[in-house]
């Protein structure tokens, strides 16, 4: 049976990947038309240099596969930076123009 959660019971909720690794907590949701759009994540210090940095990443809903405990996300659908380079913002997700941008750019503040 389908148990339906409050948001603020999933705001704090530890985010892992669905190969296992620690990605970070939850910081907001963000809602269209009473829906939930996508997920604002505060990164793991761990998972920070595969992202160049970022503070957080904004994951759209769809890349979510488990809501209970913890959230499950898709790795395969975050930005990994290999370059070694630093990124001081959030990367948002959930608009596919920034999505192609972070597979081909860096990010400044």
């Amino acid at each position: 049976m389908l148990r339906v959660k409050k948001l603020t019971e999933i705001i704090g909720k530890k985010v892992y990947t669905d190969v296992g690794d620690f990605f970070g907590e939850v910081e907001e949701s963000n809602l269209i038309e009473n829906k939930v759009d996508s997920w604002r994540i505060r990164i793991a210090s761990s998972m920070g240099s595969f992202l160049g940095g970022a503070r957080g990443v904004i994951i759209p809903h769809q890349f979510v596969k488990a809501v209970g405990d913890v959230l499950i996300i898709s790795r395969a659908s975050l930005p990994l930076d290999e370059s070694g380079e630093t990124v001081e913002q959030t990367v948002d997700l959930s608009n596919s123009d920034v999505e192609e941008e972070v597979m081909g750019m860096r990010f400044a503040d």
